[in-house]
């Protein structure tokens, strides 16, 4: 990790970069595969999976049978745990299902909100060197809470946990594809998978290209996403062996995450990064650790609101507030995903089980964007009713806006019915 004392705003900007992706050669890619997918269907998909995977694939689908017979080989104990991490996440995204009160703006004139689920939604599951169930759980919950007729999932990997949490989760239908011509699969629909509304789900540069890419079709994305990050604010009163241990579980995802460490501690920092490496040395992911770290940083300042201004520029994916008053420190929190107070709290809790969602906005698209929640799988429908008595109280405010704009046919909306 670079370490940075006392920085100057110039070196201030520099910390708060990430890694510079060739977005150009990345989308050159990507295009051709969808087209193909586009205009080609399944036979696409068949040929894609031979190219890419050497897999020689006629049915796509994952049949129920095939989706119980996987859930029934899971290890008793990691199903334990993984319903124990559906309950948790279940809870918190149904308290989101709030009910909205009607609002009478005038005498006679009520106008309201009605959530509706979006109907079909796609779900991207990597397959990759990690088997994300754990994104299952995140994405299929809130969908199912939020009543969407149809929940697609596509990934490669075949893990049984994968299965267990799609059943789990009232997934529609599953599909063995991967890659950049899963994201077309739904986003265009072929002969075997059906075409989506919206797509969710983390994957490589080129997924996420691909996702992107898609949105020109019409097609909505859960948000723009990059690599997986984390920062952590850490003070003198932080553990050394914590504070390692939360940002290596970010840099394993792989080398091109990133991991960013704020202190007001030039202690805590030598000893972190010495941890760091103590810990580092006994992953089984090293070599991705160690080549996310290599993009990374720690940086001493002077006081909290510094490091406040630092990490709300940075507008972290997830931020660990490591401190002696963390739900202080977290008031000043302007820009983050997801946040993480005390030192009992890492951030691999939020990842699989604490309830908060996983699917967060990364690359400094915290700045605009919210995580996952229930409302990204629903449409917000407006609703106004008005009584005659309403019409009249409203009636003449309208007809002035409308004639100003030159809208005559606006005005006699309302005029007709007013004669």
């Amino acid at each position: 990790m670079q370490v940075y004392k006392y920085p100057s705003p110039q070196e201030a900007a520099e910390i708060i970069r990430r890694p510079v992706l060739d977005l150009g050669e990345i989308e050159s890619r990507v295009r051709p595969v969808l087209e193909e997918v586009k205009h080609r269907g399944d036979f696409a998909l068949k040929k894609f999976a031979l190219d890419f995977d050497n897999m020689l694939i006629d049915d796509f689908e994952v049949s129920e049978q095939e989706l119980l017979t996987a859930a029934d080989s899971l290890d008793p104990e990691l199903k334990e745990a993984i319903d124990l991490a559906y309950d948790n996440i279940y809870r918190f995204h149904q308290s989101q299902m709030r009910a909205e009160d009607r609002v009478e703006t005038m005498p006679g004139v009520t106008c309201w909100r009605k959530p509706v689920g979006i109907e079909k939604v796609g779900i991207y599951i990597p397959g990759g060197t990690a088997p994300l169930f754990s994104t299952v759980l995140m994405l299929g919950i809130p969908a199912s809470i939020a009543g969407c007729k149809e929940i697609v999932l596509c990934s490669p990997g075949n893990h049984p946990a994968i299965y267990y949490c799609a059943l789990k989760c009232n997934v529609t239908r599953v599909f063995r594809i991967g890659g950049a011509q899963a994201i077309a699969a739904m986003a265009y629909g072929t002969e075997s998978v059906p075409k989506v509304h919206k797509i969710f789900g983390p994957g490589n540069q080129y997924v996420t290209a691909a996702k992107q890419l898609v949105t020109q079709s019409g097609v909505a994305i859960d948000m723009p996403a990059g690599p997986s990050e984390v920062a952590v604010l850490a003070d003198e009163t932080a553990h050394p062996a914590f504070v390692a241990a939360d940002l290596l579980s970010q840099a394993e995802h792989g080398k091109d995450s990133q991991v960013l460490l704020v202190s007001t501690s030039g202690k805590l920092i030598d000893e972190t990064l010495t941890e760091v490496q103590r810990q580092l040395d006994l992953l089984p992911r090293k070599d991705m650790a160690e080549g996310a770290l290599e993009n990374s940083r720690a940086v001493l300042v002077e006081n909290t609101d510094q490091a406040m201004q630092l990490l709300n520029s940075y507008a972290p994916e997830h931020l660990i507030l490591a401190v002696k008053n963390p739900e202080e420190a977290g008031e000043k929190v302007l820009n983050a995903g997801s946040v993480f107070l005390g030192h009992y709290t890492p951030e691999s809790c939020g990842d699989y089980a604490s309830g908060t969602n996983h699917t967060l906005p990364t690359n400094g698209y915290a700045r605009a964007y919210s995580g996952v929640s229930v409302d990204s799988f629903v449409k917000k429908i407006t609703y106004q009713q008005i009584t005659h008595d309403g019409l009249r109280g409203i009636g003449q405010t309208v007809m002035k806006m409308a004639e100003a704009e030159q809208l005559d046919a606006h005005k006699n909306a309302v005029e007709v019915r007013l004669k």
